[in-house]
């Protein structure tokens, strides 16, 4: 059995600034985003990507990751407490982002994008779909230095069962891990080789959509359900896994529509 190492939030203290993991993780994966998309962009010329284009999308995609990130984890998981302390809104720097809403406020900067470059919005997220998995495990580490968002109760026999001190005495699931895996590496290397050959237009987006949400479906049943909205609904679902169905039935509808 495993303790959690209990990190220390801040990574780096500068005088009275003190740089947190959970900002250097997003860093990680902009940086990543960039290598890859200018990779993406060699190994595919014909679709006609160059280096300021990526640069452009990625400010775009940043103010939608991070504001729609924000706004979803207000409204989808906690607004009770968000509502009662409204200044903690903003603060994000203390981790608290949900990718339901980062992945509309994409979807949004992705939509702006398409209508300032003249090309169609499967286009743009075409190209961007493959890109985005490794910054989502990069997003799980940062959950999982945080001591956030851990799994449900394990049986004490599993190897890799660890304990977070400051949530009980009781072995968990490390779900951020699972997560970091499966959403993060195995939903990568999926698209990366999926994205490799041309494609008719719209069918690597709707692999994300699917891709996505069964992961995150499936590794909802090992992490601890979040509070939200939809927990009197029927079924046993989390909110996230409600949120995830209408993913993956689009993502079908598109994959299997398009030729």
């Amino acid at each position: 059995m495993l303790v959690h190492p209990q990190f220390d939030p801040v990574a780096i203290q500068l005088g009275p600034l003190a740089v947190r993991w959970y900002g250097l993780m997003y860093v990680a994966a902009f940086v990543a985003f960039i290598l890859l998309g200018r990779l993406h962009a060699r190994r595919r010329p014909d679709l006609g990507w160059n280096r300021d284009m990526i640069d452009d999308l990625l400010f775009y995609g940043i103010l939608g990751v991070i504001i729609g990130g924000r706004l979803g984890e207000v409204l989808f998981y906690q607004p009770g407490y968000y509502f009662s302390h409204p200044l903690e809104i903003v603060a994000v720097w203390k981790g608290g982002m949900s990718f339901h809403g980062g992945f509309l406020g994409v979807l949004a900067a992705l939509a702006w994008f398409a209508r300032k470059t003249g090309r169609t919005f499967f286009q743009i997220s075409d190209f961007v779909a493959p890109l985005v998995p490794i910054g989502l495990m990069f997003g799980r580490f940062g959950n999982f230095i945080n001591g956030e968002l851990w799994g449900r109760p394990a049986s004490p026999d599993l190897p890799w069962a660890m304990i977070f001190p400051q949530v009980d005495q009781i072995p968990r699931h490390p779900s951020q891990l699972y997560q970091a895996a499966g959403e993060g590496l195995l939903l990568f290397a999926l698209l990366w080789l999926y994205a490799s050959r041309p494609r008719a237009v719209g069918k690597v987006s709707a692999l994300f959509l699917v891709g996505y949400g069964a992961l995150r479906f499936a590794a909802e049943f090992f992490r601890h359900p979040d509070p939200g909205i939809f927990s009197g609904l029927p079924f046993e679902l989390s909110t996230a896994q409600w949120l995830c169905v209408p993913m993956v039935l689009l993502g079908l509808v598109f994959f299997f529509r398009r030729s």
